[in-house]
């Protein structure tokens, strides 16, 4: 597949390395492609740097959003052509420290922030996937064959679930499906497995347990 990632820094730096080394085509983009050069050499062969415009002209399969929340609707209104029926795959968190009054406002509606993110994607098919987990995790636990960690999903039809599935599996972690955009709540900044990081089986028992009640 083809991946822009949009916001290379530890989340989107560490996935896009990891997909590179599974054969995928990735996409890093900032505002100053030239200064990803490090970035692209560790990824290897598979990478390329482009500024944000670069990225999204490039047709991508899926679209990896691992910048700041509070770029969301800038992003979404300026490329709004360019990402129609492709993944867009949301590892964004609102953080009203960082992001300002709009991820509060987000975090205080009657829907989560995969549903803002793909009310503003509108034309893609949205996921939410890495958000949950923490960066130093994301890096050094990834391409295991046992004891691997667990990385809950959620997708908005079916071909994001299978597209979202791959591309975790892909690169050594378990995915554990959640449900629909509107089950991710759970997944949110301080919510009930946001920042846990244990193997699939915990996990299951977990959102099982969450349900349950």
């Amino acid at each position: 597949m083809k991946i822009g990632i949009i916001g290379s820094g530890n989340i989107g730096g560490s996935l896009g390395k990891h997909w590179t080394q599974a054969g995928h085509e990735v996409i890093f983009s900032s505002r100053h492609p030239e200064e990803l050069k490090s970035l692209v050499t560790e990824a290897g062969k598979n990478a390329t740097a482009k500024s944000i415009t670069e990225t999204f002209e490039a047709n991508a399969d899926v679209y990896l959003l691992a910048m700041p929340f509070k770029a969301v609707d800038k992003i979404a209104e300026l490329y709004a052509g360019e990402y129609a029926n492709s993944v867009i795959l949301d590892a964004t968190n609102p953080y009203p420290e960082r992001d300002g009054d709009m991820a509060q406002n987000v975090r205080d509606a009657n829907y989560n922030a995969s549903e803002y993110t793909a009310m503003k994607y509108n034309t893609a098919r949205t996921g939410k996937a890495f958000n949950t987990i923490k960066a130093s995790y994301l890096k050094n636990y990834a391409s295991r064959t046992q004891d691997k960690l667990a990385i809950p999903f959620a997708a908005q039809d079916e071909h994001s679930k299978k597209i979202i599935k791959e591309l975790i599996e892909d690169i050594g972690f378990d995915s554990v499906y959640v449900g629909n955009l509107s089950d991710t709540k759970i997944m949110d900044p301080e919510q009930d497995i946001y920042g846990i990081s244990v193997s699939k089986s915990e996990l299951l028992d977990k959102i099982y347990t969450l349900k349950a009640n």
